[in-house]
């Protein structure tokens, strides 16, 4: 599952995360924060900014997907469950793994956050349990917990597609050093397509906190603007545009913007970002 937040507002600092809304394009999922605006969460205070609420695995550890906002856990999760948890405990586990996907999937992420608790208790090893409660924890908010989780997630899976809520986390919790070696361990284990792409969204916002707008063009500059692009392309945009914008280069931060514009017109901050890139 792949952990999105919503495009945010306008000034500097961390977009924010939200549970739902956004981007029609998003088929019901939240998309991806975006911008420089600093960002609160849905639910509990705290500066974040990167995606949840996709798919679970597929990058660098080569862990499998699941769509969380189905709810219902795959066959192989339930295995991998199954390999991890005492015989004894392992019926419990899985009727509480599955209410806290279901709970996660509605937006209950009080309830789903509980829930991946008790599932730990009963099956503390299991990478799926520990995925739930990372990402919940980070969807209200609770920066350390959400830390904590993801740091044991990517340890049992050596999975990167979360790395960049991982770096959302750290932008919330203002520790820029380990936001710059998350950035270089992506690098060097790779990950799926989408997942370097949020990455970009969160680092590149990161480097405009730190008025490294240069730095930020760098990261997020698409080179080509394609026809039509993904909805992790679209936020990897919006930075970029912003970025552009910062450097003084307006007549590409416009390009950017009238490109995301027509890709989607429903795309969240696109009235904060019509104002900065404007001639």
């Amino acid at each position: 599952m792949a952990e999105r937040s919503q495009q945010g507002g306008g000034g500097r600092g961390r977009p924010s995360h939200r549970s739902g809304g956004g981007s029609r394009r998003s088929g019901g999922q939240p998309p991806r924060a975006n911008g420089g605006g600093r960002r609160q969460p849905q639910q509990g205070g705290g500066k974040g900014g990167g995606r949840a609420g996709g798919r679970a695995g597929g990058s660098g550890g080569g862990r499998r997907t699941w769509d969380v906002a189905s709810g219902q856990l795959p066959k192989w999760v339930s295995d991998e469950l199954a390999r991890v948890t005492p015989k004894a405990k392992l019926a419990a586990a899985g009727e509480t793994l599955q209410a806290a996907a279901e709970a996660f999937a509605d937006g209950k992420h009080g309830r789903a956050l509980k829930l991946a608790q008790q599932a730990k208790e009963l099956s503390p090893r299991d990478a799926t349990v520990r995925e739930l409660l990372a990402l919940s924890a980070y969807r209200l908010g609770q920066w350390e917990q959400a830390l904590r989780e993801l740091r044991t997630y990517r340890r049992y899976t050596g999975d990167t597609t979360h790395l960049a809520v991982e770096m959302d986390v750290l932008r919330a919790l203002d520790r820029p050093d380990d936001i710059d070696a998350l950035w270089a361990l992506l690098a060097k284990l790779g990950g799926s397509r989408a997942a370097r792409d949020e990455a970009k969204v969160v680092y590149g916002a990161h480097l405009l906190d730190r008025d490294e707008a240069r730095r930020a063009w760098e990261v997020t500059n698409p080179g080509r603007i394609g026809a039509d692009p993904e909805e992790s392309e679209l936020r990897v945009w919006f930075i970029a545009a912003r970025a552009a914008a910062e450097l003084g280069d307006r007549k590409t931060g416009r390009r950017l913007f009238e490109a995301i514009q027509q890709a989607d017109p429903a795309f969240p901050a696109l009235d904060e970002l019509d104002r900065v890139t404007r001639d």
